[in-house]
């Protein structure tokens, strides 16, 4: 009989722990807190970390930290011990609710934008009661905000939180139109599926490419790639099969939900999906998951690669947001209901969303924008760089009946009105789920398709939250105190379909046919790059968005571009030189060694009898020693690009170089590289190959 249950959530100050450790009444003041955001008193704070303390320890803690999410992309810890001096010369284990609640790291080395100057090192780090404490190593990790001495916000998680709690106060207004006056909370809900490579730390550590940027930036295409799709879904490798095993061990033990694991379409990949759960802990959890693997990965002689694009020629790794709505009473409000007013309440939040993602296609693109996902965004696995919507065959059909006044369902003749009697009962969409969609309804929640997978899901979910806040606020703005509800929910929910059918498409996402119908004809946006839509950041319409509903300052934006751009160039940049010190410091002189031996062999057979051609030999030193000088000319152009980028001082100016130049010289030498590989002899070749990589974990 298994004993995940006994285990599951054991290093977790969860709502267990909390019930038999806390009293009744501390435990109800310390609810009411989580649950609805009431303040938290400092004297249940004490409490409560006395009690945090000493479950802690008795696992096995000796430290604590506050665990948060600096805008570097991963998360941040600073450890401190329990252990205070006794008079008697010992030590004392203690732990108080003020360190609980604050604690003061350096500031001064996390990315600021400008919000900061280097020598201002204040920052501060507020506990998140709403996302439990786990133990990882020895250490309590309490998950925390962060923010400079100002108040600004440095991290992922205030914004996210500033943004479920702008959606939550703009659904209720929604709900009380309804006439739901006993929901307390509106909480939105994310399962994360994360995509990644494993390859053997052999390997791994023969590749500069892989340690110093997390990809590989030159490789031939190896003999078999996934043309045959027989590694999807395939039996799990026993070596791949031991790692997950202890993955889903040490994920259960910090309570995540772990659900489904299986093989990807490309050699070497794999995908691991959870259980959903509330947006903020589902981001602490993704990001604890990431930090997990890799290390479970090292225990078994591997390396988990949660680059966008390790190889090229293959699929890359997406992470995909399944996100929804619900109330605290559990109602899902992106399910069709039983009765016509609850399927009124469903089309009023489904064009919420249609809305919001036809005004905000932007932000949701800015959310994704990296420089490692700039390489799979359309690349023929992956949703494309333009944002659309898909909603299935009976959707479309409700929708189209409602925009026209027609009827919905040719049977009963029911007219599209949506009055308490006269909506008919529908079912859920049972369409086939489209890949190729970046933004697809399936059934009870949206599956947002864009994210890269070493992505935290924070920046998604901060946009789609503000950005359906926006919508909600706008229909709650005009309803609230109409004559006639059900008249005017009907209008604006026409209006809204007319206004915004555009972003709707079912088809296939990849065909460029698409791509061409999407900008030229319904005006959608195509931003193929970071350096494309990063600076749309800062357009009126979505500062005076974000803003409004206080997600973020005006200066934090201002930050957020700088601190992206910055991202972009800087990862780039170092793509770049790593390209330039293997080429011509293995590469090249790997392909001339080869060159020479070839040569000599010529030689010889020539020794032996002058009357042989050597034809093959004599073809190939020229073509090598072509391809010699051609990666001496590409290495040497890219190293000049670079040097020119140091004369740049705007960031925006600089990304746009990147774009339009850095990348193209890349480009070139992998090309020259790429060849070479496919002509020297394997011994000589200075790294393990594609085909070493992909297939060579048994």
């Amino acid at each position: 009989m298994s004993k995940v249950p006994e285990f599951f959530g054991s290093l977790v100050f969860d709502d267990r722990v909390m019930k038999a450790n806390l009293s009744a009444k501390v435990y109800a003041s310390l609810k009411k807190t989580i649950d609805e955001g009431a303040k938290l008193d400092l004297s249940v704070a004490n409490t409560v970390a006395d009690a945090m303390k000493d479950w802690a320890i008795a696992n096995g803690a000796t430290h604590y930290t506050h665990w948060f999410q600096p805008l570097t992309g991963i998360t941040a810890e600073k450890h401190d011990s329990f252990i205070t001096p006794s008079p008697d010369g010992g030590v004392i284990m203690e732990f108080s609710g003020k360190e609980l609640i604050k604690g003061e790291p350096d500031a001064s080395s996390f990315p600021s934008g400008g919000l900061r100057a280097t020598f201002e090192a204040r920052g501060y780090t507020a506990w998140d009661p709403t996302s439990y404490a786990f133990i990882k190593g020895k250490t309590l990790c309490i998950p925390t905000a962060f923010c400079s001495y100002g108040g600004e916000a440095l991290d992922k998680k205030t914004p996210l939180l500033r943004s479920m709690q702008a959606l939550n106060k703009q659904a209720l207004r929604i709900l009380r139109l309804f006439g739901n006056d006993t929901v307390k909370c509106v909480r939105t809900s994310v399962g994360p599926e994360q995509e990644y490579f494993l390859i053997t730390r052999e390997m791994y550590d023969q590749r500069p490419d892989l340690r110093f940027t997390g990809r590989t930036l030159f490789g031939a295409k190896p003999p078999k790639g996934q043309e045959m799709d027989d590694h999807y879904f395939g039996v799990i490798k026993p070596r791949v099969a031991a790692f997950m095993e202890e993955l889903n061990d040490e994920l259960w033990k910090l309570g995540i939900l772990a659900k489904t694991e299986h093989n990807e379409v490309a050699p070497a990949q794999h995908e691991l999906a959870p259980i959903y759960t509330t947006t903020n802990i589902a981001t602490d959890h993704n990001q604890l998951t990431m930090e997990i693997m890799q290390k479970v990965a090292s225990k078994h002689g591997l390396v988990c690669l949660l680059h966008e694009k390790p190889f090229a020629g293959v699929n890359g790794s997406g992470k995909h947001n399944n996100w929804s709505i619900a109330t605290d009473t559990g109602v899902n409000l992106l399910s069709p209901g039983e009765t016509p007013y609850e399927n009124a309440q469903f089309l009023l939040f489904l064009c919420a969303v249609i809305k919001a993602v036809d005004d905000y296609q932007d932000l949701l693109r800015i959310s994704v924008a990296t420089a490692g996902n700039d390489h799979r965004l359309g690349a023929n696995e992956a949703p494309p760089a333009v944002v659309s919507m898909f909603l299935g065959d009976e959707l479309n059909a409700v929708l189209e009946a409602i925009e026209n006044d027609t009827p919905y369902c040719d049977a009963e003749k029911t007219q599209m009105k949506l009055g308490v009697n006269v909506l008919p009962k529908f079912n859920r969409d049972t369409t086939d789920r489209n890949r190729t969609s970046p933004f697809a309804f399936t059934g009870n929640k949206f599956e947002f398709r864009m994210l890269g997978s070493s992505n935290s899901i924070a920046c998604a979910n901060i946009m789609l939250n503000s950005a359906v806040a926006e919508s909600l606020k706008i229909y709650a703005d005009r309803l609230e105190g109409v004559d006639d509800f059900e008249t005017a929910l009907h209008e604006m929910i026409r209006k809204t379909i007319k206004d915004h059918k555009r972003i709707i498409f079912n088809g296939n996402g990849y065909d460029d046919a698409w791509i061409k119908e999407a900008t030229e004809e319904r005006g959608l946006l195509n931003y193929r790059t970071t350096a494309d839509c990063m600076p749309h950041l800062l357009d009126k319409k979505n500062v005076d968005m974000l803003t409004s509903h206080k997600v973020f300052t005006v200066a934090e934006l201002n930050s957020r571009y700088e601190i992206m751009l910055e991202n972009y160039c800087k990862t780039v940049v170092i793509e770049a030189n790593t390209m330039v010190d293997m080429a011509k410091t293995q590469i090249a002189p790997a392909v001339e060694a080869f060159t020479l031996e070839v040569a000599k062999t010529a030689a010889a057979k020539k020794a032996l009898d002058p009357s042989i051609a050597c034809g093959y030999e004599s073809n190939l030193v020229k073509r090598l020693s072509a391809l010699i000088d051609m990666i001496a000319i590409k290495a040497d152009e890219l190293n000049t690009s670079l040097t020119e980028l140091t004369a740049v001082d705007d960031i925006g100016e600089e990304a746009n170089a990147i774009r339009d130049i850095v990348l193209t010289k890349m480009s070139e030498l992998r090309i020259a590289c790429d060849e070479a590989e496919t002509l020297t002899a394997k011994k000589y070749w200075p790294y393990p190959s594609y085909a070493d990589l992909l297939f060579g974990v048994k």
